[in-house]
């Protein structure tokens, strides 16, 4: 808990600093998908993760891209189809990235569990629970910025808030197999088991590093797959 009242401007500061790179990322229009999702990933890295810095790092995106959209959309007359598409990337992006999320927390149990080891049972409760709460909190922000929204934002927002609610994400759908490890691991925690000495927030990390930079590639594959 100190660190986490020591690193609070930090944390402000990186989330600001998110949020700005987001809409410049939104606003110019190259590799936007990519980019919100390198973006998220290290934020998320960055970050003491638990539930709160998660909602932070997705309101800091939503912002970001409702933002540079309307600077987009300032900028040139006729960009409605431009808007539009890059709303929908950066969307993907932070979906694709808390998919990743929900991914290296899986790995991280995965891995230990094939050791014969295991985090603690607090750990493994605390980390499900906040989990559980993730891809709601995605909806339930995606469609907040939306009723904020104005004009042609607010519409394409809500389009994709739609299509969302009814038709999945990336991170629900990555979801379900990441808790039914953690299901599967709280329930063993019982049988004869080391303690890996590790922090599952801390090895959860390590595997977010690597998805960010391309060494766990599944994520990303499954995340474009799904687009077809």
């Amino acid at each position: 808990m100190h660190t986490e009242n020591t690193n609070k401007s930090g944390n402000n500061s990186d989330i600001d600093t998110l949020e700005a790179e987001i809409r410049e990322a939104v606003a110019q229009g190259s590799h936007v998908q990519e980019t919100v999702h390198r973006l998220t990933l290290k934020a998320m890295n960055a970050q003491h993760i638990d539930l709160e810095s998660l909602r932070r790092i997705i309101i800091a995106v939503m912002q970001g891209v409702h933002d540079g959209a309307e600077q987009r959309l300032q900028q040139v007359a006729n960009q409605t189809q431009a808007a539009k598409s890059q709303i929908t990337e950066a969307i993907a992006g932070l979906d694709s990235a808390l998919a990743g999320f929900a991914e290296a927390s899986k790995l991280a149990v995965e891995e230990a569990a094939g050791q014969a080891k295991k985090f603690s049972e607090k750990e493994l409760t605390r980390t499900r629970s906040d989990l559980e709460g993730l891809e709601s909190l995605f909806l339930d922000t995606l469609h907040h910025t939306a009723t904020t929204a104005q004009g042609l934002v607010a519409d394409i927002l809500h389009d994709l808030s739609r299509h969302a609610q009814n038709n999945g994400t990336a991170v629900g759908s990555q979801l379900q197999e990441t808790l039914a490890i953690f299901a599967q691991q709280i329930a063993s925690v019982g049988h004869v088991q080391l303690e890996t000495g590790a922090s599952l927030a801390h090895t959860t990390a390590d595997f977010i590093s690597k998805i960010a930079s391309g060494l766990l590639a599944g994520i990303n594959d499954q995340a474009k797959n799904g687009k077809h």
